[in-house]
């Protein structure tokens, strides 16, 4: 966590990877002097913020002053990553040539997953099913902090991360270089078992009451079910992500 107008804005202007910015929120409240002399300087430093693609959130000065302990924060207070993230268009060169070099590599992209110990739980399977990266929005999305690495048993250190503004325009790059898009939904006739994991693949798994996004959803090349026998309508999508991902390691390994 660091706070203050100047030092976030440092940050930035360094390239230092920020999970998320928090602004004072001001409307209805009684400001004080210097209040409104910082005012000015946070309002061009979300707009610094904005244009870095960095997710803000307005919050109660109380919050601030929990965050930062009664720091001098100045009305701003940045959150940063604990990870460093893969470059979205960096990541597709070079899954673009493991495809040109014979390779298959497997992709899992989330679509809005914001808890955190599902999060840490996807990651930890991804990593362990051999996954070559993992695709998150910007917003939206479960933090990757320390109670997230925990969660993923460290797995968040060693599997690439990638964290984009648009989940819809890297959809879009992972097919256009090759790469199936397997949507693992409850809406679909087709099984996992029945969908062919051993091509180029990105595994699209939806959020924890909604599921995948629509736009998402019809810009996959297929949807694919995992079959249920109880009375529970679902897994959650932790456990979920684990059937898919090693229903496809299973017809890896039987491939050779």
């Amino acid at each position: 966590m660091i706070f203050g107008i100047h030092p976030v804005r440092e940050a930035i202007e360094a390239g230092t990877e920020i999970e998320k910015i928090y602004f004072r929120k001001t409307a209805g409240e009684s400001l004080t002097a210097a209040d409104r002399t910082n005012a000015g300087a946070a309002s061009a430093l979300r707009e610094q913020a904005e244009e870095a693609g960095i997710h803000i959130q307005e919050v109660p000065v109380e919050k601030l002053n929990r965050l930062t302990r009664n720091g001098n924060h100045q009305g701003v207070a940045a959150v940063i990553a604990a990870i460093s993230y893969k470059d979205i268009n960096e990541l597709a060169e070079e899954l673009e040539a493991q495809i040109a070099a014979g390779e298959a590599p497997l992709v899992m992209l989330i679509d809005s997953v914001t808890d955190i110990r599902n999060f840490g739980a996807i990651a930890r399977s991804a990593e362990c099913a051999g996954v070559a990266a993992l695709i998150m929005p910007a917003k939206n999305s479960a933090p990757v902090n320390a109670e997230a690495i925990k969660s993923s048993a460290g797995a968040l250190t060693l599997i690439p991360v990638s964290r984009v503004g648009s989940l819809k325009g890297a959809v879009a790059l992972l097919r256009n270089i090759g790469m199936q898009c397997v949507a693992a939904t409850e809406k679909s006739d087709t099984l996992v078992y029945e969908t062919d994991f051993t091509r180029p693949t990105v595994i699209v798994m939806g959020a924890e009451d909604k599921g995948i996004s629509r736009d998402i959803l019809n810009l996959c090349d297929m949807r694919a079910c995992i079959p249920l026998a109880g009375r529970i309508e679902s897994l959650n999508v932790g456990a979920a992500a684990a059937v898919v991902l090693f229903e496809a390691r299973r017809q890896r390994f039987e491939q050779g």
